[in-house]
């Protein structure tokens, strides 16, 4: 389905007079509106293609309907998400669930939805139906070296869809580790890591990024050969520039300072970027700021005073995505639940007066420290995420719009009721 512009035109002009009041409300009583909002109309986050459809445990799955059955048609849903929020010109393949078999194809419609594409993923920690060899023990740091040599071919192949793509990064998750003490050497896997991953840093294109996430449990329950933020930065140091930590805000024990995390790596030249969740016990691939929206914003915070610090352009310096799956919400609807969440918590972290809070610190004033971030945490930005959205031709509600224009019953009617989305 796509949305027309006379929607999305009809949507705003009914909620003009509303929205007008709310945003020059906010604005009044600040300096840089103007910049906050060109600051907010480049920022984009890409959509993960694995997200578009419905997500599930290990006890099940529940279909939603109207999923999309191709790659052509996640497109499609990415390029609606798009239309509506002006804020998702990109999307994030997983490789081998989305293979483009047409390059020139694909871009181009890619094109006319107005989209580009992120960083390809590569998948080692699932066996595919006409796969060779297993990685139920390990993929790249595999004792076997057939296994691991089948896995840095497959990454290089990964490779090489994304320059057909025009894709610029390499993004890699191993599920590789032990469930239980003495299943496997820590020194050897880390090593064996290491040489595999070195190995495919040598098919990278001269422009592009590799970046190395990291998780600290699942599915191996004992030892995750990349386990934490400090094991991927070792890996990506020793690599070399070309290479960078992934943070996935769901990749952390409880309690983890995600944020302390975060500005050590940006003030290093090694913050790849990021996968966007929320998790209320571990990974759980919960909508974005659904479940602690004041780290999200502290996370936020260390980046536009670290990224200013460093000179970088807020919107591309690093990668923004979001890596989310959900058993029960529309995908659609939790896309845009969860890019709004982002841009509201970058907007709360743009209004910090980051001279105020370094003076606060220089005297340590704890209290002013904590007025000055909770003033702009509470802040209500939501009026300028949606002027931003509006001056750049989104809609000012796109959930709003997306409901009332019955989107999913339309898709149903397209696709079917129990269509299932590639790769899940």
């Amino acid at each position: 389905m796509k949305l027309e512009k006379d929607h999305i035109d009809e949507h705003n002009h009914q909620l003009t007079a509303d929205h007008k009041r709310k945003f020059e409300f906010v604005a009044d009583g600040l300096k840089n509106v103007d910049a906050v909002l060109q600051k907010l109309i480049a920022f984009s986050i890409a959509i993960p293609s694995w997200a578009l459809g419905t997500g599930g445990t290990r006890f099940g799955r529940f279909s939603g309907g109207g999923e999309p059955r191709s790659l052509e048609e996640k497109i499609s849903d990415v390029g609606l998400i798009h239309a509506l929020n002006r804020s998702s010109n990109s999307i994030s393949l997983h490789i081998p669930w989305d293979i483009p078999e047409n390059a020139s194809t694909i871009k181009a419609l890619a094109s006319h939805y107005g989209l580009h594409f992120d960083a390809v993923n590569s998948n080692t920690f699932q066996d595919q139906p006409d796969q060779e060899l297993s990685y139920k023990y390990g993929s790249l740091n595999h004792v076997d070296k057939a296994v691991r040599q089948q896995a840095i071919e497959h990454n290089i192949q990964v490779i090489k869809y994304g320059v057909e793509l025009d894709s610029k990064a390499l993004s890699v998750w191993l599920s590789d580790g032990s469930n239980f003490p003495g299943q496997l050497n820590m020194r050897g896997a880390f090593e064996r890591t290491y040489d595999s991953l070195q190995q495919i840093y040598a098919a990278l294109p001269g422009d592009w990024k590799m970046w190395v996430e990291y998780k600290p449990y699942e599915p191996n329950f004992y030892s995750t050969t990349i386990g934490d933020w400090g094991q991927s930065y070792l890996l990506s140091s020793k690599l070399g520039n070309k290479a960078q930590t992934l943070v996935d805000l769901g990749h952390h024990l409880q309690g983890a300072n995600i944020e302390q995390i975060v500005a050590l790596l940006l003030m290093e030249g090694k913050l790849a970027g990021f996968h966007f969740n929320d998790s209320k016990y571990g990974d759980d691939d919960l909508t974005v700021g659904s479940i602690n929206p004041y780290q999200l914003f502290l996370i936020f915070n260390e980046l536009v005073e670290g990224m200013d610090a460093r000179g970088m352009n807020h919107a591309t310096g690093i990668g923004w995505m979001i890596d989310a799956s959900h058993n029960i919400k529309d995908p659609i609807e939790d896309l845009l639940q969860s890019v709004e969440a982002i841009k509201i918590a970058y907007t709360q972290a743009l209004l910090v007066d980051q001279v105020a809070l370094k003076q606060a610190q220089q005297k340590n004033d704890v209290v002013q420290a904590q007025e000055i971030l909770q003033h702009a945490y509470r802040t209500d930005v939501r009026p300028l995420v949606a002027q931003a959205r509006l001056l750049a031709g989104g809609a000012l509600q796109p959930l709003s719009l997306f409901r009332k224009l019955a989107v999913r019953d339309n898709l149903i009617k397209e696709r079917g009721l129990k269509t299932i989305a590639t790769g899940l």
